[in-house]
C-alpha cells in the first residue's frame, strides 16, 4: 500500500496485521482520485474509519489543507499515527482515536471553524447491516454542521448492500468488483 500521487508518491504505508483494514487496490484508488482531484487543492477533508489513513494521505499529498483522521481500532491506530508523523511536519492531520459516533454527536464545530469539502466514509461492512441508524445519523451531522455546501461523501461499501444515507443524495455510483464507491451531495 503506497501514496500514488502528489508531493508524496510512491510512500509506503504500514498496514495493521490480519484484516482489521480493507485497502484500496491501486487502480481503483487512480479512479477515485482522477474524480476528486479538481477540487483536492487546499480543501479539508475527514477520512472516516481511516485505518491505514491511506484516503486522507493521498488527499494531503495531492494539495489538501488539513485532514482529520478518525479511527477506533488499536492497531490500526498506531499504523496510522506512524503512517502521519513522518509526512505532516506542518501538523495538518489531525486524528481522533475513538468512538467517531460519540464525536460527531458531540462535536458542534465553533464559529469560523472551515466547513470540510470532502468525507470518506468508509465503514466495516457490517456496519452497514448492522448499525444503519447510526450511519443515518452520522449522514445527517455531516450534511448539517460539517460539510461545505458543495462538498462531497464518498461511502465506500460492499456493492450488495444499499443504504440511503438522507439529506445526502447520491450522484454517481461506481462498482469495482464487489466493492462499490457512492458519490453524495447534501
Amino acid at each position: 500500500m503506497r501514496i500514488i500521487a502528489g508531493m508524496h508518491r510512491g510512500r509506503k504505508l504500514l498496514a495493521p496485521e490480519g484484516d482489521v483494514t480493507r485497502p484500496v487496490t491501486d487502480r481503483v484508488k487512480q479512479s477515485l482520485f482522477d474524480i476528486l482531484s479538481p477540487g483536492l487543492q487546499d480543501s479539508h477533508v475527514y477520512d472516516c474509519f481511516a485505518g491505514t489513513g491511506s484516503m486522507g494521505l493521498e488527499c494531503l499529498s495531492r494539495g489538501a489543507a488539513a485532514v482529520t483522521f478518525f479511527e477506533a481500532d488499536r492497531s490500526a491506530l498506531d499504523r496510522l499515527k506512524a503512517n502521519v508523523s513522518p509526512i505532516d511536519p506542518e501538523r495538518r492531520c489531525r486524528i481522533i482515536p475513538g468512538d467517531l459516533f460519540k464525536w460527531f454527536r458531540q462535536d458542534v464545530p465553533s464559529q469560523g471553524t472551515p466547513r470540510v469539502n470532502l468525507i470518506f466514509l468508509d465503514p466495516p461492512y457490517r456496519f452497514v447491516r448492522e448499525r444503519p441508524g447510526e450511519l443515518l445519523q452520522l449522514a445527517g451531522q455531516f450534511a448539517a454542521r460539517h460539510l461545505a455546501g458543495d462538498g462531497i461523501v464518498v461511502f465506500r461499501h460492499d456493492a450488495g448492500d444499499s443504504l440511503e444515507l438522507t439529506p445526502l443524495k447520491r450522484y454517481d455510483l461506481r462498482e469495482y468488483g464487489g466493492m462499490a464507491l457512492e458519490f453524495l451531495k447534501p
